[in-house]
């Protein structure tokens, strides 16, 4: 398996290189991704809904864990604060995890997607987005996700995605635009593309660091597999040498009683 997955994470690492600049449009007019482990989360919108990237399989590590680890982390901060926050659960593992905490928070999950994703995919994950009223009855999307970094190190990003609700009444917003339709419809339609784009570069990133993780899991199964094999065959083979030497004894006792 780390075979595999490391001819998989190739792959995955070209396709995120490729992702990247795709994204790089929708990445300007949203927030910079922001590391978890020490965030305050004091940037969150007051109402949001947190949408949690992790994997339909298993053996892969900690980076489940981790993703369900860093959702509960928000969520209480944002109830600390007085604010509310409702989760989209992405992947098996993770809304088997999250479910058990929050089942409450839970408003939507999608499983046994195709991996590691496509645009298509994350369109109709941003389609099912909109149907649940993020661009008017939130104030924003909180994209949690594991970002790889090298095959031996990912961390786990957040991305807080705001609707253009104050764009629709500004004339300095895309002013060279000329809008053939009503202006606020687009603005909708346009965050509805930008979270299919920023939800394709975290199925990405997030495709990558699975790999990695479960690169470096199976190495440390095998090893500590090994390790196993080497400790029962050095018991086993110090109780067959004791047995062997007990009988050997008690041979030439017998023989010995023989003689006298």
């Amino acid at each position: 398996m780390k075979m595999v997955s490391a001819a998989k994470l190739k792959g995955d690492e070209n396709r995120l290189a490729a992702a990247t600049p795709f994204n790089s449009w929708a990445a300007s007019l949203s927030s910079a991704p922001k590391e978890i482990e020490g965030a305050t989360f004091a940037d969150l919108p007051s109402k949001c809904l947190i949408v949690s990237f992790s994997s339909d399989k298993g053996l892969c590590g900690g980076i489940n864990t981790f993703i369900t680890r860093s959702v509960k982390t928000i969520v209480k901060a944002q109830l600390s604060a007085g604010k509310t926050a409702d989760l989209v659960v992405v992947g098996d593992k993770g809304r088997a995890q999250l479910r058990r905490a929050l089942s409450s928070h839970i408003v939507k999950s999608a499983t046994e997607l195709l991996a590691p994703g496509s645009f298509t995919l994350a369109s109709a994950i941003a389609t099912e987005l909109m149907s649940l009223g993020v661009a008017q009855d939130y104030d924003g999307v909180v994209l949690v996700y594991n970002s790889y970094v090298n095959p031996a190190v990912y961390k786990q990003m957040y991305k807080v995605l705001t609707p253009f609700s104050d764009a629709t009444e500004d004339t300095t917003f895309m002013p060279g635009y000329d809008f053939d339709m009503d202006k606020e419809q687009a603005m909708d339609d346009l965050f509805e593309y930008m979270i299919a784009s920023q939800v394709f570069h975290s199925l990405m990133d997030g495709a990558a660091a699975e790999q990695s993780s479960r690169m470096t899991a199976m190495e440390n199964a095998s090893k500590n597999a090994g390790e196993m094999i080497d400790k029962l065959t050095l018991k086993y083979n110090r109780a067959r040498q004791a047995r062997i030497t007990t009988e050997l004894i008690e041979i030439i006792s017998g023989a010995s009683a023989l003689d006298d």
